[in-house]
Formats: C-alpha cells, sequence, structure tokens
C-alpha cells in the first residue's frame, strides 16, 4: 500500500510516500530554520504561509522522486493533530483536496504517535507492546504503546516541554536558533558538573516532568553573574543545564521502564537526537533491556513518519471524510476518528 503522506504542524513543509509502514519510496523536507532564525523561533503566520508556497510543489518532487505514477497511489495521510493550527490546516486542507480529487482514502495522523512510527522505518523488527518516550519542542510524553494504534500515557510534563527548555537556555546563552542542535555541540565542550541546576520528580506522579524550573534557574544564573561581573564559563553552562534535562528524562523513562517490566524501549521527537540523552539511556538501560534510537534524520518532523503510522490506523479503519479539521491540541490515546 503506497501512502502519500503530508507534515505541517511546525515549521517543516514535509511530503512523503511510504510502502506499506516501513518503507520510504521518496521523502522531501523543506526546512524553514533560515526563514525563523532572525525571530529567534517560529512565527506561526509565517509558517503557515510558507507551508501554502512549498507544499505543491513538495508534492510534485516527492513522486517524481519516488518513481509511482499517482495511479500507483492508495490513499492520502496527513497531521491533523497536535501543532500550530495555521499550520496543520495547510497540510490537512492540501490532502483533502488531494484524496478528493483523487477519489483516495483519506488517512488523519496524530503528530505524536507518528513520531514513534518513525522507528517502523529504521527498525523493521520493532513492533508492539513496548515502551515509548517521545521528547520534542511541543512534548514530552512517556506512552505505553499497547498496539499501533493503542496508547497509554504514564508520564508527561506538567509545564514546559524538555525541547523548549533546550532552546531557551540556548537563547540565555546567546546561542543561534534553533538552540536545541546548538546548545548540543556546546554541551560536549563543558563539564557537566560544574553547575548544579535543579531537577524534579514528584512522588504522587513519578514519570511526569517539569523543566519551568531549570528553565528559570538558568536565566537567574547567567543574570547573577553578569551582575556580579563574574566570567560566564559557557561550555560548562551548556553541558551542565543539558545533563539536568537529560538526566531527568533518562531517570524517569528507565525508572518507568522497570516498574512497569518493559523490555523494549523506544525514543522518538526532535530531542531524540541529543547525544548526552543518548549515551545515558544507553549506559542506564539494563542488560535484557533492547533500546531502540531514531537515526538523526528521522528524529525531526518528516512526512515518511506519517506514512508509517497511516498504514497502521489504516488497517483499524480510521478513515476521513471531508469534513476532517485540524486541531491544536488532541491526546495521543484518542482516535482522530
Amino acid at each position: 500500500m503506497n501512502i502519500l503522506s503530508f507534515e505541517s504542524s511546525c515549521d517543516e513543509t514535509a511530503v512523503a510516500i511510504v510502502k506499506d509502514g516501513r518503507e520510504v519510496l521518496a521523502s522531501v523536507v523543506f526546512s524553514q530554520i533560515d526563514v525563523h532564525k532572525i525571530y529567534g523561533g517560529v512565527v506561526p503566520e509565517i509558517a503557515s504561509r510558507c507551508h501554502i508556497e512549498k507544499i505543491s510543489q513538495l508534492t510534485q518532487e516527492c513522486i517524481r522522486q519516488s518513481g509511482l505514477s499517482e495511479d500507483q497511489i492508495d490513499a492520502v495521510a496527513v497531521t491533523a493533530a497536535p501543532g500550530l493550527i495555521g499550520a496543520l490546516l495547510v497540510g490537512v486542507n492540501f490532502a483533502k483536496g488531494y484524496a478528493y480529487a483523487r477519489n483516495l482514502p483519506l488517512i488523519p495522523v496524530h503528530h505524536i504517535r507518528a513520531h514513534v512510527a518513525a522507528n517502523y522505518i529504521a527498525h523493521p523488527d520493532l513492533k508492539p507492546p513496548f515502551l515509548a518516550m517521545v521528547v520534542s519542542g511541543g512534548h514530552s510524553h512517556i506512552v505505553l504503546v499497547k498496539d499501533y494504534t493503542d496508547y497509554e500515557i504514564l508520564g508527561r510534563t506538567k509545564d514546559d516541554a524538555a525541547g523548549e527548555a533546550f532552546d531557551k537556555g540556548a537563547r540565555v546563552l546567546g546561542l543561534p536558533y534553533p538552540g536545541g542542535v546548538q546548545m548540543d555541540k556546546l554541551a560536549k565542550e563543558g563539564n557537566p558538573k560544574a553547575v548544579k541546576f535543579p531537577r524534579v520528580r514528584f512522588k504522587e506522579d513519578p514519570y511526569d516532568f517539569s523543566f519551568s524550573g531549570v528553565k528559570t534557574a538558568i536565566v537567574n544564573y547567567v543574570h547573577n553573574a553578569k551582575q556580579k561581573g563574574e566570567e560566564l564559563n559557557f561550555a560548562d553552562i551548556a553541558a551542565s543545564y543539558s545533563d539536568a534535562i537529560t538526566g531527568t528524562l533518562a531517570d524517569h523513562f528507565l525508572q518507568c521502564a522497570k516498574d512497569y517490566e518493559q523490555k523494549t524501549l523506544v525514543i522518538a521527537g526532535g530531542v531524540s537526537a541529543n547525544s548526552m540523552l543518548r549515551q545515558k539511556l544507553e549506559e542506564g538501560k539494563a542488560k535484557d533491556q533492547t533500546l531502540y534510537l531514531p537515526p538523526l534524520s528521522l528524529c525531526g518532523d518528516n512526512g515518511a513518519m506519517i506514512g508509517a503510522q497511516a498504514f497502521y490506523e489504516f488497517q483499524e479503519g480510521h478513515v476521513a471524510d471531508l469534513s476532517l479539521n485540524a486541531l491544536s491540541s488532541f491526546s495521543i490515546e484518542k482516535q482522530l476518528c
């Protein structure tokens, strides 16, 4: 089954064609990093306009690269939630129009589910059940993946996501956008034990996260040092800050895996590319646990992950009609249709 899939939930316009949920026939991505760099972050209105400008030509290029004719496309999939509402609407409406014009099934896909599904492409042997941690600019979740379309949230952020915390810290240190990548590079040059940043664990919700405190801590640390005229070692600050965030993520995830007796572990999302997080998980997992890591090319937003998850949604009959709408927030546990 060849699925033409669209992703436009934030600042990447992405189109892919995926065969049977596992094989990527073509994948093209237009990143808006250079567009938003001057603002230090994503501007929703500009993101939406860029999606409108690029999505049609990317679709043509994707089909060309796949070597397929349009008659060989069997279904259309699109990210319907969650994300920036204006950006989502571009993808949803384009996908609806294409599906209607070609008389093809329309499959709505949950963005976080799709991040998990990126691992199906990279690891053909991976299948549910398993425990997954999805960490990105907008999401920090620990989910029990019971089946391809059956999820249970075991932990989540109570305030800010890990990726947002990295971006905030990077801005405080004067690093260029996108901050998370720059923070990871700088952290490799510093001492992760140089500065003690706070880590939060809730007794009543031991797998939940909170990163608002560590964000405030780095702001105060840098501000106080500058007020006193103290010299700052940015590499040490970056390493210590990264250690606090990735340490929290790894500790909560591995503890959850232990408590729920999970042997198969998966990470996904943009922050899953962080080298310190990968190292902590590799070193911290038990000998009888298997850790699946997505390749760096599949950590960020892409159309291939949408097509991968769409295959399994279609098998469960999760097909939408032309009344499909975009949703800025939606639980991973619920079905979009």
